[in-house]
């Protein structure tokens, strides 16, 4: 069941993880491998369509550095188009919900940053040795930079305290504190694309809000809203 939760190839029997499954089952005791066969041929798995899997020669790169502590030199694309290259310590690969992260500390930065490693285009080993963090969840540490070192910032408050829009807001959209009148609450963060910040994120949240930045994002804002208020004008029947 776990092996089909994470792969919807599992069950077919010409992916490479559904043939390596089918080797497992076979030399299963019996009483094991009969239910387990049994499942993996009547049980099937839709795929996570927002599952992304980054380049196995990528991934390797960093996972070895990961295990040497080698600082590497990383080409990177984010989701707006923009590029760049920067020297990172490489501390950990984290798979969270189908896509592959890398947290590492940024020497262009000097912070700690989550990239996805579908965008990292190139990754070249250096010779300098690192010591990661001791004693870390990278897991949690994930969650709280996803949010963090893009290119353009976000500022957003709500009209509501942060137990009632805590359950909409997630790590990526930036972290929620208490407004200085205690009443609200502002999300704080960055983002890579405003325009699914605005259109897919905060439209989303049934709560009242007011952004207050970046530009980006309230030009983002008020192009969701223009495409909304148009789309409840009367239609042009005319020929």
């Amino acid at each position: 069941m776990a092996v089909l939760d994470g792969s919807h190839g599992a069950a077919d029997a010409g992916d490479p993880v559904g043939a390596a499954l089918s080797k497992i089952i076979r030399v299963l005791p019996e009483h094991v491998g009969r239910p387990a066969a049994t499942m993996a041929r009547h049980a099937s798995a839709a795929p996570d369509r927002g599952a992304v899997r980054p380049a196995t020669a990528t991934t390797s790169a960093l996972v070895d550095a990961v295990a040497v502590q080698h600082r590497v030199n990383i080409g990177y694309r984010s989701q707006a188009g923009g590029q760049w290259a920067e020297d990172v310590d490489p501390w950990a690969v984290v798979v969270r919900h189908g896509r592959w992260y890398l947290l590492c500390y940024s020497h262009r930065a000097s912070a700690v940053r989550a990239y996805r490693i579908d965008r990292i285009q190139s990754v070249t080993a250096g010779n300098e040795r690192f010591r990661a963090p001791e004693d870390l969840d990278y897991v949690d540490l994930l969650e709280q930079h996803l949010g963090a070192g893009w290119e353009f910032e976000t500022r957003v408050v709500f009209e509501a305290p942060p137990d009632e829009v805590g359950p909409y807001v997630t790590p990526p959209m930036g972290r929620l504190g208490l407004a200085a009148d205690g009443a609200r609450c502002v999300l704080t963060g960055s983002t890579s694309n405003p325009a699914m910040y605005a259109g897919e994120w905060l439209a989303a949240i049934p709560i009242a809000f007011h952004v207050e930045g970046g530009p980006e994002l309230r030009a983002a804002v008020a192009a969701v809203a223009a495409r909304m208020t148009a789309a409840l004008a009367a239609p042009d029947l005319a020929d």
